[in-house]
């Protein structure tokens, strides 16, 4: 009988050493609530909050507008709603900022200067009340090259408009098709 209960607590030992084997199950808790008005929003008003300085023409090209210009065109793209150009007749305000917060310090560089790590950040506004519904952060990957540092804005982009679009419940857009 000793050897068998020696056994069983060998066994409960190992199973409390294996990591795999206390991993706790994912949460089963539901996700918190979506604010009502962000799924019965009809009327959008885009905001440009702008590019933070040194961002263009490198290391991304056009102008500080290109991320609100690509923003408004794939939103209008979904379909889903009536964008308009006065906030005062939109059901929700969306505020669109290319951010870029200096990233750790680069021991390499004069007196450990860092590279920029850009990220978009879309804040959604309820315009009757300005209160703050939503915030969307979508990072911006680095690269080396200018063409890979656009490809990556324009990512960012597609992924801030996708996850809007996922917590509003709208339909995401089409894939562009080429002939």
């Amino acid at each position: 009988m000793k050897r068998a209960a020696y056994f069983a607590f060998l066994a409960v030992c190992a199973l409390w050493a294996d990591p795999a084997a206390r991993a706790q199950a994912p949460s089963s808790d539901p996700a918190g609530p979506v604010p009502p008005a962000i799924r019965a929003a009809k009327n959008i008003f885009v905001s440009n909050a702008g590019s933070d300085s040194g961002l263009f023409p490198e290391p991304f090209s056009g102008d500080p507008n290109r991320p609100y210009t690509e923003f408004y065109n794939a939103l209008k793209a979904t379909a889903q709603y009536k964008l308009v150009s006065d906030p005062g007749q939109a059901d929700l305000v969306l505020e669109l900022r290319l951010l870029a917060p200096n990233g750790p310090q680069n021991p390499s560089k004069v007196n450990g200067a860092s590279d920029p790590l850009p990220m978009l950040r879309l804040v959604v506004y309820d315009r009757a009340t300005h209160y703050v519904l939503w915030a969307i952060t979508e990072s911006v990957e680095t690269a080396l090259l200018q063409k890979s540092h656009d490809r990556n804005l324009d990512d960012a982009i597609k992924a801030t408009v996708n996850d809007f679009v996922e917590v509003s419940g709208a339909q995401p857009p089409a894939p562009a098709t080429t002939p």
